[in-house]
């Protein structure tokens, strides 16, 4: 098993290749291996199947991955190129429907273009370099807020304490110290000697292929646990607070986030243990009332039954029950720690 990982964000613009590349996340922790990107078509798939995953990366491969696909674009005038890039991000964001990050980007990067009157002989080379002009700044953007994150986070925090976390939110899903690590980055640093379980996260094993695997090879004291040992630990007084990330929040508070999120909130709840939600603002959507409101992803069964076994664990026929996400209400979250500062209920997002 190969315990490192280098200093390259999980998704990165190349400009020697002027193309993307994107660490392979459903091989780790086996496998580093990268990859580059330079079709709409690679990039879609790169999404759907989970190679880049985490609301922030998700909405930076978004974002990188339009300007490579733009590249691609066969058009005579700007406004056919405009037009057929729209329909490129509309095809992007339909990679994955729950983290509102992705469509954030990507309306983010049609903006500048939509803004555009060019005409000449010279007006894709402004509307590329508008383009890439804009997914960095979404790419410099998302490391700068994890680390305002990790700040305000820490502040909740005190030296020695145990802290639990849910899937991966981690440097490999959010850009730069992660959203849900970034106070166990901020701490280690300082040397508050935080002992962090990660909770293994069923079925897709985040928490224990991905969180586990970054906090042991950057030196953290981590633990792995099965999910359904979590109520257990907290009962024994071992966990202080819990910090979990979130891939879309609604205006009244209500987050999706990994599935058994939702869980693991009502047993915080119950033990008197702080919940605190990690995300930056780019992942509230106020035009989403509640937490009702929101589209959950629905995954292929043999996430569940076949792709952690050499052979299926259940029988042929069972039918399987594999939502990506679950949102945890509003009145379960002790606070939200963005990059703006920590927000306490009530929670009215606009």
């Amino acid at each position: 098993m190969n315990n490192n990982i280098d200093n390259r964000e999980a998704v990165y613009y190349d400009g020697e290749r002027d193309s993307m590349v994107i660490l392979d996340q459903t091989l780790l922790p086996n496998e580093v291996k990268w990859l580059t990107l330079t079709s709409a078509e690679e990039v879609w798939e790169a999404i759907k199947v989970l190679r880049v995953r985490g609301a922030p990366v998700i909405g930076v491969a978004a974002a990188i991955g339009a300007y490579v696909s733009a590249k691609q674009i066969k058009a005579e005038r700007f406004e056919d190129f405009s037009a057929e890039f729209g329909k490129v991000c509309a095809y992007l964001n339909s990679s994955r429907p729950t983290a509102v990050n992705l469509s954030w980007a990507l309306n983010s990067l049609q903006l500048p273009v939509n803004n555009l009157q060019l005409t000449g002989n010279d007006w894709r080379e402004y509307a590329l370099k508008a383009i890439l002009a804009a997914a960095l700044e979404i790419y410099r953007g998302a490391i700068a807020d994890s680390e305002k994150i990790g700040e305000y986070g820490l502040s909740l925090t005190k030296p020695g304490d145990g802290i639990l976390t849910h899937c991966n939110a981690g440097r490999l899903a959010c850009m730069g110290i992660g959203t849900a690590t970034a106070p166990i980055y901020a701490g280690h640093k300082r040397g508050y000697g935080f002992k962090v379980y990660a909770d293994e996260t069923r079925p897709l094993l985040q928490g224990a292929r991905l969180t586990a695997y970054e906090l042991y090879s950057a030196g953290v004291d981590v633990t792995l646990l099965c999910d359904n040992m979590a109520a257990s630990l907290m009962k024994s007084g071992k966990i202080n607070a819990v910090f979990v990330g979130a891939d879309r929040v609604a205006a009244n508070g209500d987050t999706a986030n990994k599935i058994g999120t939702l869980g693991v909130a009502v047993l915080a709840k119950l033990f008197g243990v702080p919940f605190y939600v990690c995300a930056p603002y780019s992942t509230i959507d106020a035009k989403t009332k509640t937490g009702a409101d929101i589209v959950i992803e629905q995954r292929e069964p043999s996430e569940v039954s076949e792709m952690w076994y050499k052979k299926p664990m259940t029988a042929d026929g069972v039918k399987i029950y594999n939502p990506a996400f679950d949102v945890t209400d509003a009145e379960l979250i002790t606070a939200f720690v963005t990059e703006k500062g920590i927000v306490k209920p009530p929670y009215k997002f606009s």
